[in-house]
């Protein structure tokens, strides 16, 4: 498809300060902190995203702790475009305020949502074109039996085969 032949996808070991090129996009990362959530406790990282040197946005994922479950959990900062996806996540602290992270450019995601709305416009169109209607009032107008399928019977543990029936 699309996505899959233009995606990039980078697995890194970033320092305070590395940049990384993924897709056309420069990723620098800034750091990670500590904060509080209201029934979790995280480690959000900044990471700064431009393309050619302007500066386009800043994403935030987070390594999040959920004490009552006491399990982990990685949240992903998106960013979407009409042209691309952006994912960026943290892996595991690697020492000295390293992290891996993880970076994933898809472009033309949201073209999938696009063309599933157009067979959506295309099946309605369809349905509600004028000859099948014609159609239909004709064949119930030439009086020509109408064909059913019986379903099938069951007795005493055998099965019977369907049989056509005229109406």
């Amino acid at each position: 498809t699309l996505v899959k032949g233009y995606e990039t996808e980078k697995d890194v070991r970033m320092e305070v300060g590395d940049s990384v090129l993924a897709g056309g996009y420069n990723f620098r990362f800034m750091g990670a902190i500590e904060i509080a959530g209201p029934n979790f406790s995280a480690l959000r990282g900044t990471i700064e995203v431009s393309d050619g040197g302007a500066g386009m946005t800043v994403m935030h994922p987070e390594k999040r702790f959920y004490p009552v479950q006491q399990s982990g959990m990685t949240e992903a900062a998106i960013d979407t475009g009409l042209f691309r996806d952006i994912y960026v996540s943290l892996g595991e602290p690697v020492g000295n305020g390293a992290w891996s992270v993880r970076i994933y450019h898809k472009p033309f995601v949201d073209w999938i949502w696009g063309g599933c709305l157009i067979m959506a416009i295309g099946g309605v169109l369809a349905a509600s074109d004028r000859r099948y209607r014609l159609a239909l009032r004709a064949r119930s107008a030439s009086g020509a039996p109408e064909m059913r399928i019986e379903p099938a019977l069951v007795n005493e543990g055998a099965l019977t085969e369907p049989r056509l029936a005229k109406r």
